[in-house]
């Protein structure tokens, strides 16, 4: 591949992805896109395994967002974007409600539709039969909305034979342990561990894309870490009632609950703004890290809770039969508590400054991060932290 790269081009020659989700799949085809030699390291089996695939589901297109107009202005942009490069990956056969609730939503019903006009979202009133199925004493109105849900398992499918055709280099089961710099500070060694195999691999660039555990890798390396919020999460695997013909169902703005078709089982998620988090952490600087996979072993269901109180809104929810749950951590930054925004990050790493850690929010947003990082390497922005109120 030709090196075309003018003064003002900052790509690496060499560059390690480190976390196979979709957000690290995706920046190892931007930077091998640049002419970068990539590695992408993922300790898990498969890519796509984690975080990935544990969630919603969802696609956001603005709606969930009304107290943070930037994100969902972001998420509209996005939605297009995504479901023109992923058609093959996304459901889009169902329709989808959005309900406003009563007394505790952060919205009125007025409110929300004035919301969907200013970013531009498509949104009208639920026909008269889908609203009778939800209590109007708990529901102010119902509202028919355009948004889809994404089949983690073709999304991976698609990834993966990308990462093949741009030729990065995958290593699955492999364990990214730790980071020391080299060529005074220019380049970083990333100490990997594959099964009882320990290798070394130097790197113009690595990017830290392990979610959860951005802040792990950067304590074994002796660099600082960043704030993160976790919650350990349960989205319940249902069977969802007859009566709803297939649909989705979200519940604003407040403690309520979302119903998603989940394509790679052939379920639904029901999520609830209570009894989804089953705890919550913050990384807090010089103090030890939770182990955030330890706090998912031996979680006792909470799908009951969610069904019971969601009935109270969507009375046939009390014929939904849960299947399975997902276990997962969510990370967010600290912000995110106060305004509902999910803005991204890309902060450059003071002790190794060839390190850019990455921490992305929606599954659309990775569009957000690829433009900071082509700041980055194209536009020679300067190190520190980038963050994208998204």
């Amino acid at each position: 591949m030709t090196d075309s790269r003018d003064s003002r081009d900052l790509t690496p020659a060499t560059a390690v992805v480190i976390g196979g989700g979709f957000y690290g799949a995706r920046l190892a085809l931007k930077l091998r896109a640049y002419g970068s030699r990539v590695t992408l390291v993922e300790r898990e089996p498969l890519l796509l395994g984690r975080a990935s695939l544990r969630n919603q589901a969802r696609v956001h297109n603005g709606y969930h967002y009304p107290r943070s107009i930037l994100t969902s202005l972001r998420s509209r942009m996005n939605y297009s974007r995504f479901l023109a490069e992923y058609a093959e990956c996304v459901d889009r056969s169902f329709p989808h409600y959005y309900a406003v609730g009563r007394g505790m939503s952060k919205v009125t019903a007025n409110q929300f539709v004035a919301f969907c006009g200013r970013i531009g979202a498509p949104v009208r009133l639920a026909p008269d039969a889908v609203a009778a199925r939800f209590s109007s004493a708990r529901i102010e109105s119902v509202f028919e909305v355009e948004e889809c849900a994404f089949d983690a398992g073709r999304l991976r499918e698609r990834v993966s034979r990308d990462l093949v055709d741009a030729g990065v280099t995958v290593m699955l089961r492999a364990e990214a342990l730790r980071l020391t710099t080299c060529d005074h500070g220019r380049r970083a060694m990333v100490s990997v561990r594959r099964d009882d195999e320990l290798l070394e691999l130097p790197a113009d660039l690595v990017l830290n894309c392990t979610y959860s555990r951005v802040n792990h890798l950067l304590a074994e390396s002796g660099a600082a870490t960043i704030p993160l919020k976790h919650e350990c999460t349960e989205m319940a695997l249902i069977e969802p009632p007859a009566d709803m013909e297939g649909a989705a169902v979200t519940v604003m703005d407040g403690p309520f609950f979302s119903m998603m078709p989940y394509p790679p089982r052939g379920l639904f998620t029901l999520s609830h703004v209570r009894y989804t988090p089953h705890c919550s952490w913050i990384d807090q600087g010089g103090q030890r890290l939770v182990d955030g996979d330890a706090t998912l072993v031996r979680r006792t269901s909470r799908a009951m809770h969610m069904i019971r109180d969601a009935e109270r809104y969507l009375p046939c929810l009390r014929s939904a039969g849960q299947v399975d749950s997902l276990f997962e951590v969510k990370t967010v930054m600290p912000r995110s508590e106060k305004d509902d925004s999910r803005p991204i990050l890309l902060r450059r790493s003071e002790e190794i400054p060839s390190l850019l850690n990455v921490l992305g929010a929606k599954i659309d947003s990775v569009y957000d991060v690829e433009e900071a990082l082509e700041h980055q390497l194209v536009q020679g922005t300067p190190g520190g932290v980038m963050a994208v109120a998204v």
